[in-house]
């Protein structure tokens, strides 16, 4: 599969708008967001995938999650499985981790998140 084109700020708020803005509501604010289908990478999960790089030409990937159920600890190591995946398709390291949630979570996969160095949003 072709790696899909990046996408710059501006071409991003009528595709992505919902997640740009919730994004930048937060502070934070990206040069390129590029998505890619999480068949990319061999995982069945029902998850959005963002590759981003901020204005310091840093690395950011989004994990977009939307689920009625509550987010546990076994999916705070599924989403480390994916992110090795994740870096391996992208053939780099990311700096910041994003996870931005429409679901419940589990007092305890939040601390272990915060301390993997994820900013849950």
């Amino acid at each position: 599969m072709r790696p899909m084109k990046p996408l710059r700020y501006e071409e991003t708020r009528t595709m992505f708008k919902p997640i740009v803005d919730r994004l930048s509501r937060h502070g934070l604010i990206y040069k390129t967001l590029e998505e890619v289908p999480p068949g990319a990478l061999g995982i069945r999960n029902r998850i959005r995938l963002f590759a981003a790089t901020d204005r310091g030409g840093y690395y950011t990937a989004i994990f977009v999650v939307a689920r009625k159920s509550r987010i546990l600890m076994k999916d705070v190591e599924q989403f480390e499985t994916i992110l090795r995946k994740f870096e391996q398709y992208a053939d780099h390291a990311f700096k910041y981790k994003v996870l931005m949630l429409d679901a419940p979570l589990c007092s305890k996969a939040e601390a272990a998140f915060k301390q993997s160095g994820w900013k849950i949003l």
